[in-house]
């Protein structure tokens, strides 16, 4: 008689759970979010970034800038939740190409492709449907402009290489807005900067169509008409640790700059893809205190964003990454190999953060600085000036000097062995140079937010933004 009472009383249990998971999904589905497609969307994009990252600038934020970290504390928080997976075609871990492809035009690429689909085929982008919708469109990153996200997004090419290729696309797609660096394919070789192997000035092209152009951020801020073209670097833009104010915007004044433009007369709305690539090029040099930066300038553009929403309330903000990019992993370690107690332990907390904030110069510029044979002068010169607190140990000094790799997964020198004397003495640790298939976190706010919750493919993400593009249809 008891294991009858019990089996029923788990019978019951479980029917009553399963009602609440029922009742919970559609909630999820139904209601507020979900009542009516968006009429603008911006899509934030932080090339590179996964929870670890996320987190990271959260603590970071609070702990030395005294600031709330908007992306988690705001979106994440009080919006739609999701993971998603980030394999190319026939790969497990994958590219900026082929992942952008793949959350742009729903369909898997190989690593390296542009919105071109293994079978020949290219399949419609983001900014294409958005085209084809009547809205307005917008491209805003750090990266060269005709870099793999912007291009992925936009247009097409067999190769992400194809940066002259990808320009001319641009021109025949004729975005409202386009800002970031890569003035080199713009410009044809026989002016400083320029590499295009034809005679083309595009930037003048865009002009002679009606754009106003800038390259600096002083011009940036004196634009005014319904077509913007910022160009501020040849190439990628500076990392933020180190930005000109006066020749290079952040990326919050240029998507402020983006919405002020792409708001003006637009019945239909807009599409706005908003990427900072610091955070995935401070990852590949395994740089704690750029990717720091990079993720503050990234937040500071996310309350631009949600600003904007505040006054349009029609418009879905979309805030994720493409994939993980070092493998990051603060963590405890030993202080040394003296001793494997843990009276020897090193645990991360504020003090080493604070020790990771006093740096002022990004790893990759120290390559440049040391150049490609460095002596112990320049060295012990550059860490005193630009990393205080900080000693070099001797294995690691003496790969610096020789310009030899830390490890196979570890090949870019001086920046990864200057990285593991910040992790050793800091606990911020980095698993490769290169990308992991660690899944990136979605998160969304405004109509439409609720159809990114859950686990799902990077390909499903693609389907559902242009799925709202074209009326939630």
């Amino acid at each position: 008689m008891r294991h009858r009472i019990v089996r029923q009383w788990y019978l019951w249990l479980s029917t009553a759970f399963a009602a609440v998971i029922v009742t919970a999904g559609c909630a999820g589905t139904s209601g507020g979010d979900e009542a009516q497609a968006p009429k603008n969307i911006i899509i934030l994009f932080a090339d590179g970034a996964a929870g670890t990252q996320w987190d990271f600038g959260r603590y970071t934020s609070t702990t030395l800038r005294k600031q709330s970290f908007a992306t988690t504390e705001i979106v994440f928080r009080q919006g739609a939740l999701g993971l998603a997976t980030t394999s190319p075609y026939g790969a497990y871990v994958t590219d900026s190409a082929a992942a952008g492809s793949a959350m742009s035009t729903g369909f898997k690429v190989t690593n390296g492709t542009v919105s071109i689909t293994p079978d020949g085929k290219s399949p419609r982008t983001v900014m294409e449907a958005a085209k084809a919708a009547g809205k307005h469109i917008g491209l805003v990153t750090t990266a060269a402009i005709h870099d793999a996200t912007p291009a992925a997004f936009s247009v097409h090419a067999k190769s992400r290489s194809e940066s002259q290729l990808i320009v001319d696309q641009y021109l025949m797609l004729e975005p409202d807005v386009l800002l970031g660096g890569g003035a080199d394919y713009f410009l044809p070789a026989t002016v400083p900067g320029g590499k295009r192997k034809d005679s083309k000035d595009v930037i003048a092209a865009f002009g002679a169509k009606g754009w106003q152009i800038a390259r600096n951020s002083t011009e940036l801020r004196g634009l005014s008409g319904p077509k913007i073209l910022g160009l501020f670097a040849d190439d990628d833009m500076d990392f933020e640790i180190e930005r000109d104010a006066a020749k290079e915007p952040t990326t919050a004044e240029m998507a402020a700059a983006a919405l002020k433009t792409l708001s003006m007369s637009s019945p239909n709305g807009f599409v706005l893809l908003v990427e900072n690539e610091n955070v995935d090029t401070a990852g590949h040099a395994n740089d704690a205190a750029a990717l720091m930066h990079a993720l503050w300038a990234f937040d500071d553009a996310v309350k631009v964003a949600l600003e904007f929403q505040r006054q349009s309330p029609d418009t879905l903000i979309i805030i994720t990454g493409d994939h993980e990019t070092g493998g990051f992993s603060p963590t405890y370690a030993q202080k040394d190999l003296s001793s494997l107690g843990s009276a020897n332990r090193l645990v991360s907390g504020d003090l080493q953060l604070q020790m990771i904030g006093r740096i002022t110069m990004s790893l990759n510029t120290a390559k440049d600085k040391l150049g490609d044979k460095p002596t112990a002068a320049m060295l012990d010169e550059l860490l005193a000036k630009h990393f205080p607190g900080f000693t070099l140990d001797k294995d690691l000094r003496e790969l610096v000097l020789a310009q030899r790799p830390l490890e196979r997964n570890a090949v870019a020198m001086p920046q990864h062995a200057l990285a593991r004397m910040i992790a050793r003495q800091t606990g911020y640790y980095w698993g490769t140079g290169g990308h992991t298939p660690e899944p990136v976190v979605i998160g969304a706010m405004g109509p439409g937010a609720q159809t990114f919750r859950g686990y799902q493919d990077n390909t499903e993400v693609g389907k559902r933004i242009q799925q709202l593009i074209a009326g939630g249809k």
